[in-house]
C-alpha cells in the first residue's frame, strides 16, 4: 500500500486526514491531488513521522540539509543541527553525511527527530567503497542497490536518486561549452561511474527494481538533478533541460506504478528564468511537486547566500516550487555551524511565507494580519511570538531600554502610530 495507490482508490488514509487538517483542504481535492500526482506525503511504513503534504495548493515547505564530511565527523552536533532545524521551521531534513561513519550518522539522526527524513543513498555506497581503500568509479550495481534497500528498511522517507543522467546525456556534457560542469556530488559520482565503466547508468537502466522497492516501504523518489546549473552562466542550458526531459519519463513510469515521486530543480540561475524554468518542469514532469535548491540569483555574495537563495526561492515558489531547500551563509565555503543552520531555515521561511502570501494561502494571510494588529497596538508579545526569530526580537527590544510600550528607540516620542493613535 502506498498513498498513491489508496488515494486512486478513493480511500482516506491516516496520514491524508492529517495533511486535509493541518492545510485546511478539502479532502475529496487532496484525494485528487495526490491519485494526480501533483501532492506527496513522505513517509516510510517503517518509521513514525510527523506528517507533512507536498505539493499543489498546499504552503510551500521547507528542507534543511546537515551531514558530516569525510572532514569533519561530530555526531552530537549534526544531531544538533537537525533540532535547531526543525525548531526554527524546517518541515523535513535531509542526511547528506560522507563520512566514514555516515550509516551512524543517519540512524541517530532519524532517531533524534521526527520529521521526514531525506538521503542520497548513493553515497553510502561511494562511502563504502573509499573505506575499502577502492574509488567511487570502482562501485558495482549491488554495492548502489542494496544501500537504496537498506535506507528504504530503516525508514527513510524520500531519497534524492539521480536517474535522469544516461550514458547518451554524458556524452552531451562532454560537449557542452557549461563553465561549472557537474555540481551534484551525487551526479559527479555516477556521470564519472559511466564514463570510467563504459556502461549506462543502473539507476536509469534499472528504474523498475528501484520502483519496486520504493513500492514495497512507501519510500518518495525525489529525482535528483545531477546536472542543475553550478553558476548563473549555465542556467537553464541543454544538458539541464535534456535532463528534465528524461525525469518526465521517469516520472510518468513511478505514478503508474503507485510511487510517489517529486522532481528536484536549479540550483543557479538569474531571477528572470526562474518563473519559466518552473513552467517548463509542471510540464515536463506531469505537474510533479517541484523540489528546488536556492535558486541562487547572483554568484558574487559568497557568505550571503542564505539571502542570495530567499530571493530565488520566494520567486520560484510563487511560480510553482513546491518545496524549498535551504541554503546557509556557509554554502560554497565550510560545513555549516549550528548559527548557519538556523539562519537558513529563516531565510527559508521568509521566501516560502512571500510566496504563500502572494499565492493567496489563507494561513500565511491570517498570521501577516495578526502582526499587522500587534504592531498597531504596540503588542510586542504578540510580534515576538509571531515572528520567524523570538529571541532576536527580544534582543533588539531589550536594547533600547525604553520604559514607554508605546515605542521604539528608532522614532521614539515621534511615532507616527503613537501620534496618530487618537485620529485614525
Amino acid at each position: 500500500m502506498t498513498q498513491l495507490k489508496e488515494a486512486k482508490k478513493g480511500k482516506i488514509t491516516e496520514e491524508i486526514e492529517i495533511v486535509a487538517k493541518n492545510e485546511n483542504i478539502d479532502i475529496k481535492k487532496l484525494i485528487n491531488l495526490i491519485s494526480c500526482g501533483k501532492v506527496v506525503i513522505p513517509k516510510n511504513f517503517n518509521r513514525t513521522t510527523k506528517v507533512c503534504g507536498i505539493g499543489q495548493g498546499l504552503r510551500t515547505k521547507i528542507n534543511a540539509n546537515i551531514g558530516s564530511s569525510s572532514k569533519m565527523e561530530d555526531i552530537d552536533l549534526e544531531v544538533e543541527k537537525a533540532k535547531v532545524s526543525v525548531e526554527y521551521g524546517a518541515d523535513a531534513v535531509m542526511d547528506l553525511s560522507i563520512g566514514p561513519k555516515l550509516n551512524e550518522f543517519r540512524k541517530k539522526i532519524i532517531e533524534s527527530v521526527n520529521v521526514p527524513i531525506g538521503t542520497v543513498p548513493i553515497y553510502e555506497a561511494g562511502v563504502a567503497n573509499q573505506n575499502k581503500n577502492k574509488t567511487i568509479v570502482d562501485m558495482n550495481e549491488d554495492d548502489i542497490f542494496k544501500a537504496i534497500e537498506n535506507q528504504a528498511k530503516e525508514g527513510i522517507d524520500f531519497m534524492t536518486l539521480h536517474c535522469g543522467i544516461n550514458k547518451d546525456l554524458v556524452e552531451k556534457l562532454q560537449n557542452s561549452d557549461r563553465i561549472m560542469g557537474i555540481v551534484s556530488r551525487g551526479g559527479t559520482f555516477l556521470a564519472s561511474w559511466i564514463i570510467h565503466n563504459n556502461l549506462e547508468n543502473p539507476l536509469y537502466e534499472n528504474y523498475d527494481y528501484i520502483l519496486e522497492i520504493a513500492n514495497e516501504h512507501d519510500v518518495t523518489l525525489s529525482l535528483g538533478d545531477g546536472l542543475r546549473p553550478g553558476c548563473l552562466s549555465d542556467g537553464t542550458d541543454i544538458c539541464q533541460i535534456q535532463e528534465l526531459v528524461n525525469l518526465g519519463a521517469l516520472v510518468k513510469r513511478a505514478q503508474e506504478a503507485n510511487v510517489q515521486v517529486m522532481v528536484e530543480g536549479p540550483g543557479h540561475m538569474p531571477m528572470n528564468q526562474i518563473a519559466s524554468n518552473m513552467q517548463i518542469q509542471k510540464t515536463l514532469c506531469f505537474n510533479a511537486p517541484f523540489y528546488v535548491l536556492g535558486p541562487i540569483v547572483t554568484d558574487l555574495a559568497p557568505g550571503y547566500d542564505h539571502i542570495t537563495s530567499a530571493i530565488g526561492g520566494a520567486i520560484a515558489a510563487q511560480n510553482g516550487a513546491d518545496f524549498l531547500c535551504y541554503v546557509t551563509p556557509a554554502e560554497h565555503l565550510a560545513i555549516p555551524n549550528l548559527q548557519d543552520v538556523k539562519e537558513g531555515v529563516i531565510a527559508s521561511k521568509i521566501a516560502v511565507q512571500a510566496a504563500d502570501v502572494a499565492l493567496g494561502l489563507e494561513s500565511a494571510w491570517k498570521d501577516e494580519l495578526a502582526m499587522s494588529k500587534a504592531r498597531r497596538n504596540f503588542d510586542w508579545e504578540k510580534q515576538f511570538e509571531l515572528s520567524f526569530d523570538k529571541e532576536k526580537c527580544e534582543k533588539y527590544r531589550e536594547s533600547s531600554s525604553l520604559e514607554d510600550d508605546d515605542m521604539c528607540s528608532m522614532c521614539g516620542e515621534y511615532c507616527a502610530l503613537r501620534i496618530a493613535n487618537d485620529h485614525f
